[in-house]
């Protein structure tokens, strides 16, 4: 029996492209998961190898679906071959029900590991990097002190710029970037202070 494990993390809500992947494998039945893969309880995953009989087969879309660490996809395919269980990973085309399928997977949960751990040292370098030359991580402003007085100058002239987005080409950013630094209630203060002067 081919029982499917499908695991979301906060980034990717959505089961559906693992789903029907384990539903066109032919899984029986399929526990889903909602949790980042570091997470260690993982009630889905425990309630699935539960379910699971010797001579089953547990099927997942990745190797990263059933866990985060090298630790934790060895232990548990470990766990479940020591039962008579086979994992079967199908964007990596894995099987280890033959001893092929037991070597490659081994092969791919190291590399996977190295890679994850080579995005996570790149992303460091590059912040070290970064705070060396003054600049800290994320995306940049949209608006800096200069742009923003820019902006306050054309809210307030309405004889030129009568509508905010006349405002908005002339300043050249996105509309919702304009709207996080102009509120509604700060442009309409904007707008009585010229109304005011006149």
């Amino acid at each position: 029996m081919l029982i499917g494990y499908a695991r979301v993390s906060t980034i990717d809500q959505n089961p559906a492209l693992q789903m029907d992947a384990l539903k066109a494998a032919g899984c029986e039945k399929i526990f889903t998961e909602k949790a980042s893969g570091s997470h260690r309880d993982r009630p889905q995953l425990m309630a699935a190898l539960d379910y699971l009989r010797a001579g089953d087969t547990l099927v997942v879309w990745k190797l990263s679906r059933l866990a985060r660490s090298l630790t934790q996809v060895i232990k548990t395919a470990a766990e479940i071959h020591e039962r008579g269980i086979a994992l079967k990973v199908l964007t990596q085309n894995i099987d280890t029900s033959t001893s092929e399928g037991r070597l490659f997977f081994h092969m791919t949960a190291a590399f996977d590991e190295f890679q994850r751990e080579l995005i996570v040292e790149n992303t460091r370098a590059g912040l070290a990097a970064a705070n060396k030359r003054g600049r800290r991580g994320g995306r940049p402003k949209a608006m800096d002190a200069q742009a923003i007085k820019q902006a306050e100058a054309l809210l307030k002239d309405t004889k030129n710029y009568p509508f905010i987005g006349d405002v908005i080409d002339q300043l050249g950013i996105g509309r919702t970037a304009f709207y996080r630094y102009f509120p509604t209630d700060r442009i309409k203060e904007l707008r009585n202070e010229h109304s005011a002067e006149t």
